[in-house]
């Protein structure tokens, strides 16, 4: 597991890398008009893309993990699952480019909806599940690097003025369809594609299930900006995505453990072994109050350092959303463990859908009333309080389903820990530092603060073991 994690660690790392070296550039370039109408057009699409994966990214990491070991089977499942898919994206396809065309509101931006169009005819070629499945980390990690450090380049070579904001769409379209494309690349050898004596129908109701689910969960995660961009202007819709950006940067380290054992624990409830199970359940419980609650404290109090030297001044009006959207971080990485490493593989697809359809509608009820009045600031209220309450209910059915006991004590110490936070970054700005000084040495300085604490006072074995693995894995 310590092998996975560390390429799937990579693979985390490099999500984070890419948009901190790039997004400060193309933000500066572009200003918060620019990167506003670019992330409404995506977010927008993105809309698209979720309905047509109809639940396999989640399902598909299930199945395929059980017939891993059977070429035939494995073969078989994936070339259903893409039917579905293929089918599901085209009809998507439809959908979307009928609306562009014949909704007046999208004729202002035409030319960025109509290559945005692109993610969803090609979204069937979304085919991580199926490395997940099969517990490629090492793939999915190696493709990313790849792939982001073509982007890299490209925004830089392209990127040069406030009117390339097209440019920049391309790019971003370029970073998940070149992911895909080597996805489909590197297919060859481990599985077979087939369209002849597929059983699709016996997909469709767990995929219902889940698609529900998940469909409701990616709404709200995003159906902020699109509310924002047709209720406000392009200025707010960038400002709120600076915050965003920032604040969401970090989650794919705190939900990185979990990613590994989904498919390890799906295989735990499938042989009836509860102990197991529990204890790997414990283990992610552990590593996300160890990692997101320091996360949380150092985006709150940095915010005003993060924007300026990430977005530049333009972009300081979004300091208040970053510091109201700073516990993120901790509320998605409990809310991504409760739901899709327990709830999920155990079965529970109706109690989550529960769950995320309630976040949908207290989402969408929020965000008509708060941002008409609060502008961006209402819409990070919004988002906090909709995390907040799905995932208080995901908690609610997992007591109510499991003999689950989580040991809280850590976040009380991590609390602790991270409370010396504040006088490291107050003292430091006490010193006129530059914004760009202040938060490196602020960041370094409370890293090994927290890690010198934790490992060497508290003795935390979690983090202790994810050092030596570090470690091992750099021959150091």
């Amino acid at each position: 597991m310590k092998r996975n994690y560390f390429y799937n660690l990579i693979f985390s790392f490099s999500n984070i890398l890419f948009p901190i070296i790039t997004f400060p550039y193309v933000s500066r370039i572009l200003g918060p008009s620019g990167i506003g109408k670019v992330q409404f057009v995506t977010s927008f699409s993105q809309y698209f893309t979720l309905i047509a994966a109809l639940g396999i990214p989640v399902y598909g990491i299930q199945v395929i993990a059980a017939a891993k070991n059977d070429f035939f089977k494995l073969s078989k499942v994936f070339s259903e699952l893409t039917s579905i898919y293929l089918i599901t994206s085209l009809l998507l396809a439809l959908a979307y480019f009928a609306i562009i065309f014949s909704v007046p509101f999208f004729g202002d931006q035409f030319q960025l909806f109509l290559f945005a169009g692109l993610i969803v005819v090609l979204s069937f070629t979304s085919i991580e599940w199926f490395y997940s499945g099969l517990e490629d980390f090492k793939t999915i990690a190696v493709r990313s690097v790849i792939i982001k450090s073509i982007a890299l380049v490209l925004t830089f070579t392209f990127i040069k003025e406030a009117d390339d904001y097209l440019a920049y769409l391309l790019i971003v379209l370029f970073t998940i369809q070149g992911s895909h494309f080597l996805n489909v690349v590197l297919l060859r050898g481990k599985v077979s594609l087939s369209f002849s004596g597929l059983n699709l129908k016996r997909h469709l109701r767990p995929l219902l299930f889940i698609f529900s689910t998940t469909v409701a969960a990616s709404m709200y995660t995003v159906l902020d900006t699109v509310i924002l961009g047709f209720l406000t202007n392009d200025e707010s819709v960038g400002l709120y995505t600076a915050a965003v950006k920032l604040t969401r940067i970090t989650i794919p380290i705190v939900i990185s453990l979990g990613a590994i054992l989904v498919p390890q624990v799906a295989r735990a409830l499938a042989r009836n072994e509860q102990e197991e199970m529990k204890a790997m359940v414990n283990k992610a419980f552990g590593f996300v109050l160890l990692l997101a609650i320091p996360i949380s404290v150092g985006l709150l109090l940095l915010a005003p350092e993060f924007i300026e030297v990430f977005s530049g001044d333009g972009f300081l009006p979004a300091v208040p959303s970053m510091q109201i959207l700073s516990i993120l971080p901790l509320l998605v990485g409990l809310g991504h463990l409760f739901a899709f490493v327990i709830l999920v593989p155990a079965g529970f697809h109706k109690e989550v859908f529960y769950s995320v359809a309630l976040g949908l509608g207290l989402c969408l009820a929020l965000n008509f009333v708060l941002i008409p009045a609060f502008l961006e600031v209402g819409a990070s209220i919004a988002n906090v309080l909709t995390e907040v309450v799905v995932t208080c209910s995901y908690l609610y059915f997992i007591q109510r389903n499991f003999r689950l006991s989580f040991n809280w004590m850590p976040s009380l110490k991590s609390m602790l820990c991270a409370s010396l936070f504040v006088p490291i970054i107050f003292g430091l700005r006490l010193l006129s530092l530059s914004a760009a000084l202040t938060l490196t040495l602020s960041i370094g300085s409370c890293v090994l603060v927290y890690m010198a604490l934790q490992m060497l006072v508290l003795k935390n074995v979690l983090m202790v073991d994810l050092w030596q693995a570090v470690m091992k894995k750099l021959n150091f």
